[in-house]
């Protein structure tokens, strides 16, 4: 037994158990068949936010690991500010697509890094894997889906009519599976089946939590 540790946990109570195994094989199956997805000219993309990353400058050096002592950080720390980082993780090669980091993370935030994303390779089909973050399901993105797939139709207007009416309406529409561009949900509590979320935590071990940025350029240039 181990005391001193403690680990977060969460145990989803899906409504529909049935609808939210579907979605776990979906998402499982998604990111299994990504090797082939990309051999035939594909991409299966694993996206999300990391927010509120803090700009923290130490108060004083951090001193260095000697024989017999660990590393010791200062515990005191100046605040410059908190960014928002979103990555497009491509699941096949492990690279980060487009990376955006600024000040907020509104739906427009959102869409614009993925339409760096689709303009990388334009032609092919892509799967975005997301959680259920509402700015996943958001008006921009739909739009942005209609014109990518060249769907010329009438979106409606939103919380009126249409395509754009709703987030449900949204997300049927951008997760419709005969589109070239789609986005795949993981179930509600159960982001962490999104691969982002093990880069992100990579991140966080080998260069935040340790980190010493004297402003949130600095914290920018150092993720970029």
């Amino acid at each position: 037994m181990q005391p001193q540790r403690v680990e977060y946990w969460l145990n989803a109570k899906p409504d529909d158990p049935v609808a939210f195994t579907a979605q776990v094989a979906a998402v499982c199956e998604a990111s299994q068949q990504a090797p082939a997805v990309a051999q035939a000219g594909g991409h299966v993309i694993s996206t999300d936010e990391k927010t509120g990353i803090q700009a923290l400058e130490r108060a004083a050096p951090t001193l260095p690991m000697q024989p017999g002592l660990v590393e010791r950080p200062a515990y005191a720390y100046l605040r410059h500010g908190t960014q928002c980082l979103i990555a497009n993780f491509d699941v096949a090669t492990g690279e980060v697509v487009a990376p955006t980091i600024g000040p907020s993370r509104t739906e427009e935030d959102f869409a614009a890094p993925s339409a760096r994303t689709l303009a990388t390779d334009p032609e092919a089909p892509w799967l975005f894997i997301v959680d259920q973050l509402n700015t996943h399901k958001s008006e921009a993105l739909v739009r942005l889906v209609a014109s990518a797939c060249g769907i010329a139709e009438d979106l409606g207007e939103k919380e009126q009519r249409g395509i754009v009416q709703s987030m449900s309406t949204r997300a049927a529409f951008l997760s419709e599976v005969s589109h070239r561009l789609r986005f795949l949900y993981t179930p509600k509590h159960a982001s962490w089946l999104n691969q982002i979320e093990l880069w992100f935590s990579i991140v966080v071990r080998r260069l935040l939590r340790r980190g010493n940025f004297t402003s949130v350029e600095d914290l920018r240039e150092r993720i970029l």
